[in-house]
């Protein structure tokens, strides 16, 4: 199914957690904050699990998450739209931006490019665009059967557009960016560098994954972590080289804990289920979390 589809007359935002841990008191905050907006607004709201990860994704996590959002008292449409059942559609976008020629194969590991940065004048804070192999290096590495990358050319891209569309890319930001970012968004791109766009082991990226499915499921706005927001930059390029709509964008702030840390999976911040045992109710848990 094409992802050009897309109507903006109606109100339509997503809660799309990973199903790699449980969930924490962040995500209830996210979720909560883009069911109510759906709600005051007379929209949809979607969930979408983004479960493209296939060495960390559980179907017990998946279960739990649908079991969590539902005792916070949270409703969906159906069905759950989930990632892993749709690769071959992100697959025909690689193949349509590779023919286009704005792909290239990258074979470097993830800690060559590391340390080609840390070696670079710039420092390491520059974004990675380690560039194509030369032809003769990649047919090597072809024949070796080594594995690799699709990663996403800006210069080809750049090109591809014309300067005067890649210097008019921008977004709306009705909500905050990390530095207070708010109204009509110059894009950017080139602070993501040439972003991965597709791996042999998951067949597709994050970048690609979503703006793909919110142009599918005619997201209106997205709203989530500010900590995505630099992310917006690189999507809304992709949104203009798939012809694909740019939705409204709405960060929020990030949920900390009393050592002013965001809750984390990785940091094993309290999740839901642990608040739930000890006898929270999801009233008090709405309330706390200011809804």
């Amino acid at each position: 199914m094409s992802a050009c589809r897309y109507r903006r007359s109606m109100f339509v935002t997503r809660f799309a957690p990973s199903p790699t841990g449980r969930l924490h008191k962040g995500h209830a905050f996210s979720a909560l904050t883009a069911w109510q907006a759906a709600r005051v607004a007379g929209g949809r709201f979607l969930l979408r699990m983004e479960d493209i990860d296939p060495t960390r994704r559980r179907p017990e996590f998946d279960a739990a998450i649908l079991e969590d959002l539902a005792w916070l008292g949270l409703d969906w449409e159906q069905p759950v739209r989930r990632q892993s059942h749709h690769l071959a559609e992100y697959a025909a976008v690689v193949n349509t931006l590779n023919r286009r020629g704005l792909l290239y194969r990258c074979f470097r590991t993830r800690r060559e490019i590391l340390d080609t940065i840390g070696d670079a004048p710039h420092g390491p804070a520059e974004a990675v665009s380690p560039g194509p192999h030369p032809a003769d290096e990649e047919a090597r590495l072809l024949a070796e059967g080594r594995r690799f990358a699709w990663r996403l050319s800006l210069d080809r891209a750049r090109e591809a557009l014309g300067q005067e569309v890649w210097g008019s890319l921008t977004f709306t930001e009705e909500g905050q960016g990390p530095r207070g970012e708010s109204g009509i968004i110059p894009a950017r791109p080139e602070t993501a560098g040439d972003v991965v766009l597709a791996r042999k082991d998951a067949g597709t990226a994050y970048h690609l994954a979503v703006t793909h499915d919110d142009a599918l499921q005619e997201v209106s706005h997205v709203i989530r972590g500010e900590d995505l927001f630099e992310a917006t930059h690189i999507q809304v390029l992709i949104q203009a080289l798939m012809g694909w709509p740019t939705p409204v964008y709405r960060h929020h702030r990030l949920m900390t804990g009393p050592d002013g840390r965001r809750f984390a999976k990785r940091d094993g911040s309290v999740t839901l289920a642990q608040l739930r045992a000890e006898g929270a109710s999801p009233e008090t848990l709405r309330a706390d979390l200011g809804f």
